[in-house]
């Protein structure tokens, strides 16, 4: 492939996951020849056919299950593997055990942990090798999801020989990619768990206190304000910050410490190191002394010590 195609002859995807599946409707116009599945399990690989088919236009051809792992290293031109983290390396060996190639397949992985270190032995049967990592998260809807990859910001490591076919692909699909290194993907990968899967537990916890409260739809209270806030971080950072803390309203604070210490103390826990975060925060930012941050931390250590 030149870099300046955007059309494969034909890609390969080992695994059957969400990702894969998600990945699969994304890739499946680039592709000349039906896209090749291949997974540890024939009924899932089946099943994960199905659902992609269903996430593709009408009349657009349906995936196929791979013969063979060997018949797919050897016909595709793009290869995704996309198995959990652990198993990347140990499929990477095993694809290596048909090597060496007689062509070079670009063959990347999704994970956002991993890097290159672990496509290693593949790369050595003559491979080209890439971690291209979608800053998104995949919950089981391949349609939609795959329409969110186009917009969404890509993680690219990669040979620097590699790095323009990777970018390629990653506009391919519509993406934007940028570059990161290795060293860096704990960091990277640390950064979006905390923004995204926390803010799941956040969101969860106080749904739970808005039932203990007695709202009968929790989830939909919080809509607007919870799309509002986001909006206002993205746009403005911390300085999108609104509430209690910011006012410097320690009373307010206090009332929100007993109510959950009475009636949602598994949720206190999770409240006062938000919180004392938040003060922290502000404190770095203003670089003066405040009294009412200083008093909203005694406050939550003094019910951290209640409660322990």
């Amino acid at each position: 492939m030149t870099i300046a195609q955007s059309h494969y002859q034909h890609i390969g995807i080992i695994g059957t996951g969400r990702v894969a599946q998600a990945f699969a409707v994304a890739l499946s116009p680039l592709s000349s020849a039906p896209l090749s599945l291949s997974g540890r399990s024939a009924d899932k690989c089946a099943q994960a056919i199905e659902r992609v088919t269903e996430g593709l236009p009408q009349n657009a051809p349906a995936p196929c299950m791979a013969g063979s792992l060997q018949e797919m290293l050897q016909q595709c031109d793009l290869i995704l593997i996309a198995v959990s983290d652990d198993a990347i390396e140990d499929v990477a060996r095993q694809m290596a055990e048909h090597g060496p190639l007689n062509h070079s397949p670009l063959t990347f992985h999704p994970s956002g942990r991993c890097g290159l270190d672990v496509l290693a032995p593949w790369q050595a049967a003559g491979a080209q090798t890439a971690a291209i990592h979608p800053v998104m998260t995949f919950t089981g809807h391949p349609a939609e999801e795959a329409r969110r990859m186009a917009g969404c910001s890509f993680a690219v490591s990669s040979s620097a020989d590699t790095q323009q076919h990777a970018m390629a692909l990653v506009q391919a699909l519509g993406g934007n990619g940028f570059t990161l290194d290795d060293a860096m993907r704990p960091l990277y990968h640390a950064a979006l768990s905390h923004a995204a899967n926390h803010l799941v537990t956040v969101l969860a916890g106080a749904a739970e206190a808005l039932h203990m409260a007695g709202v009968a739809n929790p989830y939909a209270v919080m809509a607007p304000l919870i799309r509002a806030a986001v909006e206002n971080s993205i746009s403005s950072g911390f300085d999108a910050l609104s509430g209690p803390i910011l006012r410097g309203d320690v009373d307010t604070i206090a009332g929100h410490l007993a109510a959950l210490y009475q009636y949602c103390p598994e949720i206190l826990p999770d409240y006062s190191a938000m919180a004392s975060a938040t003060v922290r925060e502000l404190g770095n930012r203003t670089r003066t002394p405040s009294q009412s941050g200083a008093d909203i931390m005694a406050l939550i250590e003094k019910t951290q010590a209640a409660i322990s």
